[in-house]
């Protein structure tokens, strides 16, 4: 299948779960993830109506966005490394990885230092693996009282990746846990949670995702 009939099929299944979840379709966020995926495959799925992608290195994002431009929305959606932030700022719509302060406090210099208010989400790991980066979630909500203090930055709501697992009830427990944690947000700081990858977001958007980032079920497994 061509990478538009695939973005045909995740739509049609984005629309299902909200259905499922009395939610209008219309207000969830597709991220199309390009780890791995050449400018051509980007292209063929702006193409397609996809308006907003997702990259995990910032080395990555700069030759793609060279060529792509701001014909997209940009989001670095992998762990960002501080002595990156003065790259990621320059091409990134929405970095949605910060998880300490920091690297808050490096993105909203570097921003500044551009003129730019840096949009960003507040990554909280909710599966509790090591392997993962993020805030604790008992400390989500005191890391983002002092992240939206930062000149520079501007935070939007909260980001989070389920545990890698077949047992549905543990991804959904995760998800409803940063449902939670998002909505003792301030309002203003609560435009955007974002969970659910090809494996889950669907659950996602039933527990409360406005925002999902898939990459294989649009692109294909990785290389």
């Amino acid at each position: 299948m061509s990478i538009a009939d695939n973005l045909l099929r995740v739509r049609e299944r984005i629309s299902a779960a909200a259905e499922r979840a009395g939610r209008d379709p219309r207000e969830i966020v597709l991220v199309a993830v390009t780890k791995t995926v050449d400018a051509a495959a980007i292209e063929e799925a702006i193409d397609a109506g996809v308006t907003d992608i997702g990259e995990n290195y910032v080395q990555d994002s700069v030759a793609k966005y060279d060529m792509i431009g701001s014909r997209v929305r940009w989001h670095m959606i992998g762990h960002l490394q501080r002595n990156k932030a003065g790259h990621a700022v320059t091409i990134f719509d929405l970095i949605q990885s910060v998880d300490n302060l920091p690297l808050a406090r490096e993105i909203g210099k570097r921003a500044s230092s551009i003129g730019k208010a840096q949009d960003v989400l507040i990554e909280v790991n909710v599966s509790g693996e090591e392997t993962k980066t993020g805030v604790a979630p008992d400390e989500a909500l005191g890391l983002v009282a002092e992240a939206i203090r930062v000149p520079g930055v501007r935070v939007l709501g909260m980001m989070g990746i389920a545990p890698f697992t077949d047992d549905e009830a543990a991804i959904r427990r995760s998800f409803s846990l940063l449902r939670n944690i998002w909505e003792e947000l301030p309002v203003e700081n609560r435009k955007w949670l974002s969970m659910g990858m090809t494996s889950d977001f669907e659950a996602a958007i039933e527990e409360g995702s406005n925002m999902v980032r898939i990459g294989t079920a649009i692109f294909g497994p990785r290389r």
